[in-house]
């Protein structure tokens, strides 16, 4: 298979906009941390809740900078490929390319992740609300049609 410069040159767009969502949930959770930070002084070490939110956001830290990381690198590989191809080195330019997506895969795949792990931090969040809960879908439209 042959490829062109544009081909690499493709990856741009996405991956620019998948940086950026990545930067927003980094800021989203900084932002967390300094109100849990807060919370933590306030009611001390005992807090069970707060406990788990904290393993949990570090561990989405770890992941959210391996994201970033993941991204970075694939956007820089699917640079040298353009290069490579502009300088009829395509051979390698294919090799780089295929890194980059990789890349982009697996940054994506952990991003998957990271969301998952973003929505158990919620229910963590509204467990000492139980009897809160939010109704099946079906239970909605039971309530509205009664």
């Amino acid at each position: 298979m042959d490829i062109s410069i544009n081909t690499p040159a493709l990856l741009f767009p996405a991956i620019s906009l998948v940086l950026l969502a990545y930067t927003n949930r980094y800021l989203a959770l900084a932002s967390r941390i300094r109100s849990l930070h807060d919370k933590y002084l306030e009611k001390g070490v005992n807090d069970l809740v707060l406990h788990g939110q904290i393993k949990s956001i570090r561990y989405r830290l770890k992941l959210i900078k391996n994201m970033q990381m993941l991204g970075m690198m694939s956007i820089i590989t699917s640079i040298c490929s353009i290069f490579l191809i502009y300088i009829d080195q395509t051979a390698i330019a294919h090799v780089l390319f295929a890194f980059s997506l990789l890349a982009f895969m697996i940054s994506l795949g952990i991003s998957l992740l990271e969301i998952s792990l973003s929505n158990k931090a919620l229910e963590l969040e509204l467990s000492d609300m139980e009897g809160l809960e939010d109704p099946t879908v079906l239970e909605y439209i039971k309530k509205k049609f009664e």
